[in-house]
């Protein structure tokens, strides 16, 4: 049950990151939070391979595919997530970024030519119909536009991209820790590059309040991002993949616990997360 337990307290985790992150930006901005989650995830991934591994890999062929990749995640993609968070909160952001699986499923039969079974065709119905719960509005809810949505939902697609290149690239480097201190870098060089281009450089700065929150997301992803490797080193694909995508469902119960003054929890934001989780179990599981 190791490996289980790990990616369930992954999951927590990646929740926990935007809960702070949603307390942080209330304060802030994104950009400020992206600079504090790649700072932090820098130095700790970068220590721990300077002390360990030989910096040989940086000579690997495989080094292009991480710096595509870091072009669009987690730069991009955290963009777009943290920018739901800020239009649509929390509770709706979690979930619609947890439809990751659907589009690498769609991945696998446009451009890698596998047949789905069943079970894909059912999962992918469920988490269309989480996506009409999720996004549908209720009187009294804070004013937010449809395409707002979007942002999320563009975080997981382009999440499922990256993804797709770090595959290619684990199998020259068999390396998570690699991958995530490549990934995570040029991120932030990028990061910095469109902050002094626009002459953003203002947005960079945190309140002492806002800088507690995103400091304690930056380590928690980070925490959380290790233990991913962890659980999938040492369990069953199968068997982790859909405990590390229950992430909305602690999302929607992190929100409803401490985001009540400033967020809306309603029933078909509850089983919307619910069916967007089980459609997700019915596709990693075929």
């Amino acid at each position: 049950m190791f490996a289980e337990i790990v990616a369930i307290f992954s999951a927590v985790g990646w929740a926990g990151d935007s809960l702070l992150v949603r307390f942080g930006l209330r304060k802030s901005n994104i950009f400020a939070a992206m600079l504090m989650s790649f700072a932090v995830s820098i130095t700790c991934v970068w220590t721990y391979l300077i002390a360990t591994t030989s910096l040989e890999f940086l000579k690997s062929p495989a080094m292009i595919y991480y710096i595509i990749s870091g072009c669009m995640q987690p730069l991009i993609a955290r963009a777009l997530f943290y920018e739901g968070i800020t239009r649509i909160g929390v509770a709706r952001a979690g979930p619609l970024r947890g439809i990751e699986p659907l589009f690498a499923a769609v991945v696998a039969v446009a451009f890698l030519n596998e047949e789905p079974g069943i079970l894909v065709y059912l999962g992918s119905t469920l988490i269309a119909g989480s996506l009409w719960l999720i996004s549908g509005k209720q009187k009294g809810e804070t004013r937010w536009r449809l395409i707002d949505a979007a942002f999320p939902i563009g975080a997981a697609l382009i999440s499922t991209i990256s993804q797709t290149l770090r595959k290619q690239a684990l199998k020259i480097i068999p390396d998570p820790f690699v991958a995530v201190a490549m990934v995570t870098t040029v991120s932030l060089i990028l990061l910095l590059a469109f902050v002094f281009a626009t002459k953003r450089t203002d947005q960079l700065r945190m309140e002492r309040s806002g800088f507690r929150f995103f400091l304690c997301a930056a380590l928690i992803a980070t925490l959380a991002q290790v233990a991913n490797f962890i659980a999938l080193g040492h369990g069953q694909l199968s068997v982790i993949i859909p405990l590390l995508n229950t992430t909305p469902l602690f999302t929607v119960f992190f929100s409803a616990l401490f985001l009540r003054k400033i967020e809306t929890i309603n029933l078909r934001i509850v089983l919307g997360a619910a069916l967007m989780v089980a459609g997700v179990i019915m596709i990693t599981s075929r």
